[in-house]
């Protein structure tokens, strides 16, 4: 497996411990999109794209996320114990779309993000930096007028 590309869009005003978006492609032929990378109370680290684990109310089959503990629809109690359980003993609310399967490949991918973020990072701090183009994304709700809050 080779990494073609990777394209990172940095957050400039995070407001919380996401740092950046990244878009991996594979081989020219695969994209991975909504990687994020975190700064952890470790440094950083990259987070695989993920999609909130939900299931149906027994009263009224609506959708409720897995940690709800009301009915958004009807309003009835869910049960307590309706997931998964994570390392801190609470139902895990998140499940990867895509991961690598072992930990070679996740270092592997995560070292390549990690490099090219602090790339990006640091072309970010340069005089006309002009940031990659994410026209086939939707990162508008993320989009920061200017790249002077680095510096």
């Amino acid at each position: 497996m080779r990494i073609t590309e990777i394209r990172i869009k940095l957050l400039l005003q995070a407001r919380d411990k996401l740092r950046a978006f990244a878009s991996l492609t594979l081989d020219d032929t695969l994209v991975v999109r909504d990687i994020k990378i975190i700064e952890g109370a470790k440094g950083l680290f990259v987070a695989m794209p993920s999609r909130k684990l939900c299931d149906r109310c027994p009263a009224c089959a609506a959708k409720n996320h897995i940690r709800a503990r009301f009915c958004n629809d009807c309003g009835a109690r869910l049960a307590d114990d309706r997931g998964e359980l994570d390392e801190r003993r609470r139902p895990r609310l998140y499940a990867d779309i895509c991961h690598p399967i072992s930990q070679e490949a996740r270092d592997f991918v995560q070292s390549a993000v990690l490099q090219a973020y602090a790339e990006e990072f640091e072309r970010s701090k340069q005089d006309g930096y002009v940031a990659q183009s994410f026209d086939d994304l939707d990162y508008d709700y993320l989009e920061d007028d200017s790249a002077s809050d680095l510096r």
